[in-house]
């Protein structure tokens, strides 16, 4: 976290964090659809897209996405490229979805999560296993895939500063747009495994309602979103800054 704490003191003169957004899913990978159609994997590039130029601008933050187009990338993909950048942060950028009629057009609101081994509720683990259906499971040596998460979250410093940041992002995202708050919550999602630095998957909100479909679809949504978790990462960063200069 020392590099956090010296962008965060040097702002604005210098180079802030080194920012990794993953925008969800992408080519054959749709992700969740919207009552009209649109797609997850779209909605997230463009969300991510935005929040890129939103950590420049208050963070002036070197972002790096993922993907910048629509591609076909895996979650081991994603996680080993992210894991070789040893970035200061990482946000996944997705939108939800529910699975029936009636809770399509009664479901919606914001979900922000951190790692955990074990979900914390039903509706958490039915979203972690959503967005990791596309993963094809690369058996870890010594154990299965929940021990190596487990293992990970115990050798990993910044555990506790994913669960700050998913909070610090979450309050800014749910003041800024209105949406429903269901809160932070935890969940064994492959994207979020191996880094040695605070991550966090961000369910901006749910596409498959009639109504929050519609607008995190729409352009001025979508940027009010972006500006919103850009000041969440902001303020967390500031929240180090002060911790480690005591």
């Amino acid at each position: 976290m020392r590099s956090l704490l010296l962008c965060a003191i040097a702002l604005p003169a210098f180079a802030g964090p080194l920012v990794i957004v993953d925008p969800g899913h992408g080519g054959n990978q749709t992700g969740a659809g919207s009552p009209t159609g649109a797609w997850e994997k779209d909605a997230a590039l463009e969300i991510s897209k935005l929040l890129k130029a939103e950590l420049e601008a208050q963070l002036r933050a070197t972002v790096k996405l993922t993907r910048s187009k629509d591609d076909n990338l895996s979650l081991h993909d994603r996680v080993d490229w992210a894991n070789a950048q040893k970035p200061d942060l990482f946000i996944s950028v997705h939108l939800n979805s529910m699975p029936t009629k009636k809770q399509r057009q009664s479901t919606e609101g914001i979900e922000t999560y951190f790692l955990s081994a074990a979900a914390s509720g039903d509706q958490a683990k039915k979203v972690a296993a959503r967005e990791n259906a596309e993963f094809h499971e690369k058996r870890p040596k010594g154990g299965d895939t929940l021990a190596f998460i487990l293992a990970d979250l115990q050798r990993s410093e910044a555990h506790a500063d994913s669960s700050r940041l998913a909070y610090a992002v979450h309050e800014e995202l749910v003041s800024a747009t209105g949406g429903l708050d269901r809160g932070v919550q935890q969940a064994p999602f492959y994207v979020l495994m191996g880094l040695q630095a605070p991550a966090i998957l961000v369910e901006v909100g749910f596409i498959s309602h009639p109504d929050e479909g519609a607008r995190l679809t729409d352009p001025e949504y979508q940027q009010k979103a972006a500006e919103a978790i850009a000041r969440g990462v902001a303020a967390f960063v500031r929240q180090v800054a002060v911790r480690e200069a005591k």
